[in-house]
C-alpha cells in the first residue's frame, strides 16, 4: 500500500524546499509531537473502515489512487499551503496551473483556452453551465438521461431550465430525441457526456454538433470521467470519431482525479473562447494588488482553492506528458482492454449477461435470473459474496428497458433492474482478470446454487 521509496523521495524534497527559506530569521512553529503521535494512531486506525481502494480487486465505484509523484508533490506543497485564488495566495503554484491549463488544452487541440482548476466535476460543470446561461438566457439546457444527476440540480441551483432526453440502447444519448428537443427553438445548451457515470457510454459527437451548428445551440461536453481517453490508441472507432472533434465544442469538464492520476479534489473548467472571461469580471478591493497578471481568481467562481492541487498536477504532467503513446496512453490502453476482456468473459458465462460492449472501462452486467426482481436480488446477493472473497464490485439500477435487448427473456416484473458494474481504471486490472472472472464465477455459482437448494 505504502512505498517506502515515496517516504524517503518525500523527505529529500522537503530538504530542498527548506533551503528556499533559509534567508528568514530562524522560526519553527511548537507543536506537542507525542500527542500528536497518539492521535495519528488513532487516524490511521479509523481510517482501516475503507474499501482497498488502491488494490486491483476493487473494482467497484470511479476510485483511483493518486500516483505517487502525485502524492508527494501535494504533501510538499502543504509546508506552503499555497491559494490559488490570488497571486499573492500562491505565487509558484498559480503559474504550476496555468502551465497545466495550457498542457490540458493542447489534448483537445486549443492552444489558448480560458480555464482553471476546480475542486471537481461538480464545480467545473457548474461554471460550464453558468456561462451557458448568459449566453442563452431563458432556454432550455439538455443533457442524457444517462448524464449524471449534478447537470439538473446545478440547473435548479442557476434556475435555468432543464430536460432529459432519452437514450437508446448503447446508453448514448438518442439523436433523434436531441433534434426533437431543438426543432422547438427553445435549446440555448446541449450536454454531451464523453463516459457517462454509470454505463460508461459516449455520446455521439459527431452527430450533436452537426445539430448543434444546425439550429444555432452550444455545446458543453462532460468529459468528467473520459476526457483523458482521447490520448488512448484502442479506442473504437466511433468512440474516437467523438474524442476527435472534442476541439469543437464550445466548453469541456474534465477529472485529473480520475484518469489523470490526481487526488481529490482536481477538476478542470476549460472554455474554446477566452471571450467567456467577460461574464467572471468583479473587483476584489483585498486581493488583486500584486501583480498586473491575470489572477485566476478572476476567472473562477470559486474563492478559495488548493494550490496543492495545481502542484500534484504540474508534477504529474511532467513525468508523464499528454501525449499519444506516451505512458499515461499505454495505460488508459490497458483499462480498455481489461474492459473488453471482462465483458468478454462475462459474454461466455451461465451466471451473468453483460449489457453493452464497453467504450470506456466500465463493464455492467445483469445476472441470469428468470425476471426482473429475481436477478436484483441475485446482483445484490453477488455483490455481498464477492465483498467477503476480497472482490468489491459496485450496483447501479436501470430501467428493465434497457436491460432487456442484452437479456430478451427477462420477464419485466419490474420497471428497474439492478445490475452489477464493474470500474477498471487502474491500469493493474489488465493483469487480474483471471483472478477477477474467477470469484465472479465462484459467486455466480454459490447463489445459483442457493436459488435452487431454497426453490
Amino acid at each position: 500500500m505504502i512505498h517506502p521509496a515515496e517516504l524517503k523521495l518525500l523527505r529529500t524534497a522537503l530538504a530542498t524546499l527548506a533551503e528556499g527559506y533559509e534567508d528568514l530569521p530562524p522560526f519553527t512553529a511548537d507543536f506537542d509531537a507525542e500527542a500528536a503521535a497518539q492521535v495519528l494512531q488513532r487516524v490511521a486506525k479509523r481510517m482501516h473502515d475503507n474499501y482497498p481502494y488502491y488494490h486491483p480487486q476493487y473494482a467497484g465505484q470511479m476510485l483511483k489512487p493518486p500516483h505517487a509523484i502525485a502524492r508527494i508533490a501535494y504533501a510538499i506543497s502543504l509546508w506552503v499551503n499555497p491559494n490559488n485564488h490570488a497571486l499573492d495566495g500562491g505565487r509558484a503554484s498559480s503559474a504550476m496551473e496555468k502551465e497545466c491549463i495550457v498542457d490540458l488544452g493542447r489534448m483537445y487541440g486549443w492552444d489558448s483556452p480560458l480555464g482553471h482548476l476546480t475542486g471537481g466535476g461538480t464545480m467545473a460543470n457548474l461554471e460550464a453551465l453558468w456561462v451557458a446561461n448568459k449566453l442563452h438566457p431563458g432556454k432550455k439546457i439538455i443533457a442524457s438521461q444517462q448524464a449524471h444527476n449534478t447537470h439538473r440540480r446545478i440547473c435548479d441551483v442557476l434556475g435555468a431550465r432543464f430536460s432529459a432526453v432519452s437514450v437508446a440502447g448503447n446508453g448514448r444519448m438518442d439523436v433523434a430525441a436531441i433534434e426533437a428537443e431543438l426543432r422547438t427553438g427553445d435549446v440555448g445548451t446541449i450536454v454531451a457526456t464523453l463516459g457517462n457515470t454509470g454505463l460508461g457510454a459516449v455520446d455521439s459527437l459527431p452527430e450533436i454538433l452537426e445539430l448543434a451548428a444546425h439550429y444555432g445551440a452550444r455545446v458543453h461536453v462532460d468529459a468528467a470521467y473520459g476526457g483523458y481517453f482521447g490520448l488512448a490508441t484502442e479506442l473504437a472507432d466511433e468512440a474516437r470519431s467523438s474524442f476527435d472533434c472534442l476541439g469543437q465544442v464550445d466548453s469541456i469538464v474534465v477529472d485529473p482525479h480520475k484518469h489523470g492520476l490526481q487526488p481529490y479534489g482536481c477538476g478542470c473548467i476549460l472554455f474554446r473562447s477566452a471571450d467567456v472571461g467577460r461574464f467572471y469580471k468583479h473587483e476584489s478591493p483585498y486581493t488583486y494588488f500584486s501583480s498586473a497578471e491575470l489572477h485566476l481568481g478572476e476567472i473562477s467562481l470559486e474563492c478559495s482553492r488548493a494550490g496543492a492541487s495545481a502542484v500534484a498536477l504540474w508534477a504529474t504532467q511532467q513525468l508523464f506528458p499528454l501525449e499519444k503513446g506516451g505512458q499515461l496512453s499505454q495505460w488508459l490502453d490497458n483499462s480498455l482492454l481489461a474492459a473488453r476482456g471482462l465483458w468478454q468473459r462475462l459474454t461466455d458465462s451461465e451466471y451473468y449477461q453483460p449489457l453493452m460492449r464497453p467504450e470506456l472501462d466500465i463493464v455492467v452486467y445483469a445476472v441470469n435470473a428468470p425476471d426482473a426482481l429475481e436477478a436484483s436480488s441475485r446482483a445484490r446477493r453477488v455483490f455481498e459474496l464477492a465483498a467477503k472473497k476480497d472482490l468489491h464490485l459496485a450496483m447501479m439500477q436501470l430501467p428493465v428497458d434497457l436491460v432487456r435487448p442484452y437479456h430478451p427473456e427477462l420477464e419485466a416484473n419490474s420497471e428497474t433492474v439492478t445490475c452489477l458494474r464493474s470500474v477498471l481504471m487502474k491500469p493493474e486490472h489488465i493483469e487480474w482478470l483471471e483472478q477477477i472472472g474467477g470469484i465472479l464465477d465462484d459467486c455466480g455459482r454459490e447463489v445459483t446454487s442457493a436459488v435452487r437448494e431454497s426453490g
